[in-house]
């Protein structure tokens, strides 16, 4: 299993709470859409960071069919212009 986090900062003229929740309403209905995403949950930050993303994948390649499956390209087109910066990290158990 591999799990995915990705922590973002967002422009400083978006409200913050609208655009989580606008993200995490076009990400979080992926699971079960996308072959081998198995979990992932979005949340608001509170340590000088906006938010988070923490999500779970079957395997590297699940991992890797994700960032250009199609459902998951047009989400981004929802919320991605609103972003200023983004750090992640990958790891397997």
């Amino acid at each position: 299993m591999v799990k995915h986090i990705v922590i973002y900062n967002l422009k400083e003229d978006v409200d913050k709470e609208s655009a989580v929740e606008l993200i995490r309403s076009v990400l979080e209905p992926l699971v079960g859409k996308i072959p081998g995403l198995l979990y992932m949950e979005i949340r608001r930050a509170y340590n000088g960071l906006d938010y988070a993303l923490y999500s779970e994948f079957e395997s590297r390649d699940a991992l890797a069919g994700y960032a250009k499956h199609p459902l998951h390209l047009e989400a981004k087109q929802h919320f991605f212009h609103l972003l200023d910066s983004r750090y992640c990290t990958d790891y397997e158990v």
